[in-house]
């Protein structure tokens, strides 16, 4: 179970909020969630697509200062994972 939040909305801020929440089945609690969710992610995403493309762009900088092979002894290739036995 989560930890409980408190926030304050104006009257005409709540209820618009209530309004939209309804339309979609869910709680106000669960509307906010979701919005704060949508948020994180979003801005997550984003991140992960700066930090991409950072590394694509400056690969060779990398390569020349640290080397292609920083761990030694590792497979060229990921290794492939089994799955799990489902018990």
């Amino acid at each position: 179970m989560g930890k409980q939040t408190n926030i304050r909305l104006d009257e005409d801020l709540k209820a618009a909020a209530e309004e939209r929440a309804k339309r979609r089945g869910l709680s106000l609690q669960g509307y906010v969630a979701d919005l704060i969710q949508a948020d994180v992610n979003q801005a997550r995403a984003a991140f992960m697509a700066g930090a991409t493309s950072f590394l694509a762009a400056y690969t060779d900088v990398f390569d020349a200062e640290v080397g292609e092979d920083r761990y030694p002894g590792l497979p060229d290739t990921p290794a492939e994972t089994a799955p799990r036995d489902a018990a």
